[in-house]
């Protein structure tokens, strides 16, 4: 039996990515929350805040270090599945990842040591200073990929020469025209997640009665948060939109389901596309929305898929759904956040509990939300790898086969999931520990120093207390 090495190449690549980007997407939003905390205990004194910056300390270090783990097989797959797009691009690719590795990764890990193993052996500005850092280390690191990955989706600053992209403007290639779209979008997105997890476990608390006062105070704060971007993230997205129509209107053709150039196109809130008939089989829409969204005239033209030829159309029903995904569960969140500002005025934030089990619930609503955004984002530009200049056929290994793929996805998925069901397991072990006590005279000793970040959490990963260990 023949298997596809194109097909399960993406498959495998699209797998690690979707693994991976979770655990970003959450610790880029969580380190600015964790420097918050420790900033808010600088200024004021109050041990509240303290105890919220170690408690949101300890999860950061495990996602992090899941995230490390998870992202290491990444760059490998451009030299095993890639080789033709690593030669391809290489000129701009590896640049851009060196930069990556030298502004962002060595400020982070430089001062995730500090962050992590410096409480109670720095000053709390050194300590606040630490947090500060790896946030915007965080940052630093999405942008320089986001930039890398803006640019396969809108490339410009380069020209090629006997069969190899040379960069002729830095700053056109790096800033490529939907990268201010992208990162906004991107960033606004790991706070949203950041602010739902942290939501979602001070619920968690709170219906079990357990450091009230400090979970009230988290609640708060990030209520107030989703409360300005749940709607601000819709604002970004419309317009990312409007900038994906001009670059890349077979995406939104796919998007929106739509398969001749036309006037007057409904929004489409449900239908079955079929590629093959080159038609939706059953339409459900708002007469003239997506004209009007796209265009702001109920007239507007919107491309269709028709356009080009079937073979360069896309997997129209996974972007179609991802994106409908991807755009109720912000709806979703934007009401969260609303229906919280009801209850506070009534005084029952706290206190309404099946508001607090939504919370809980909607923690994971992000994570499925930023997953459906990046399945519209590189699907939608198929059979592209380098939009309109690199095609996935072009840029596949010659040599892969369709077998050797399949062995390494397999065994890429096995390996995670051992490593996410571990994880997790080990995340609820660390929050079903709670805040604990701080006491302002905790002598650390040498001996008591974690000797790696996940040794931070002082949450031993089986079932024995850290007085039976030692």
């Amino acid at each position: 039996m023949e298997l596809d090495p194109i097909l399960l190449s993406r498959m495998q690549f699209a797998f690690v990515v979707t693994f991976h980007a979770i655990f970003p997407v959450f610790t880029i939003g969580l380190a600015s929350y964790v420097a918050l905390l420790q900033g808010l205990f600088v200024a004021t004194g109050n041990s509240v805040w303290d105890r919220l910056g170690l408690f949101w300390t300890k999860i950061f270090a495990v996602v992090f270090g899941m995230g490390v783990v998870s992202g290491i097989v990444m760059a490998f797959q451009f030299g095993t599945n890639w080789s033709n797009f690593s030669q391809f691009a290489s000129n701009f690719i590896g640049p851009m990842l060196s930069y990556e590795v030298i502004t962002a990764f060595f400020l982070e890990a430089g001062f995730l040591g500090v962050l992590l193993f410096g409480r109670h052996r720095v000053s709390p500005s050194v300590h606040f200073f630490a947090a500060l850092m790896v946030a915007i280390g965080t940052f630093i690191s999405a942008f320089w990929i986001l930039a890398t990955n803006s640019w396969m989706q809108t490339p410009q600053g380069y020209e090629i020469r006997e069969g190899v992209v040379h960069v002729t403007s830095w700053m056109e290639a790096i800033f490529s025209p939907s990268f201010p779209y992208r990162f906004a979008h991107m960033a606004l997105a790991a706070f949203l997640t950041g602010g739902f997890v942290v939501c979602g476990v001070s619920a968690w608390f709170l219906l079990r009665r357990r450091g009230v006062e400090a979970h009230k105070r988290a609640l708060s704060m990030t209520m107030w948060l989703l409360l300005i971007l749940a709607p601000l993230q819709a604002f970004v997205g419309d317009e990312h939109g409007l900038n994906t129509l001009e670059h890349q209107p077979m995406k939104i053709a796919a998007m929106e389901g739509n398969w001749e150039t036309q006037s007057n196109v409904p929004l489409l809130l449900f239908a079955l596309p079929d590629r093959e008939l080159q038609a939706n089989r059953v339409e459900i829409g708002i007469p003239n929305g997506a004209s009007l969204i796209l265009r702001h005239d109920v007239d507007g033209v919107v491309p269709g898929l028709k356009e080009i030829p079937v073979e360069q159309q896309q997997p129209v029903w996974i972007v179609f759904y991802s994106f409908r995904v991807m755009v109720a569960l912000g709806l979703l969140m934007i009401a969260c956040a609303v229906t919280g500002l009801v209850l506070r005025r009534g005084g029952k934030l706290y206190t309404q509990r099946w508001f607090l089990h939504v919370l809980q619930v909607m923690s994971i609503s992000p994570f499925l939300a930023v997953t459906a955004g990046w399945f519209v984002t590189e699907i939608g530009r198929s059979p592209w790898l380098v939009y309109g200049v690199l095609s996935y056929a072009d840029a596949v290994t010659p040599s892969l086969t369709g077998w050797m793929v399949l062995a390494t996805l397999i065994g890429y998925v096995a390996v995670y999931a051992v490593i996410f069901c571990a994880g997790v397991y080990y995340l609820f072990k660390v929050v079903r520990q709670g805040l604990g006590e701080l006491e302002d005279d905790e002598e650390v000793h040498d001996v008591d120093r974690p000797s790696r970040p996940m040794s931070a959490t002082h949450v031993p990963f089986d079932g024995t207390t850290a007085s039976s260990r030692s």
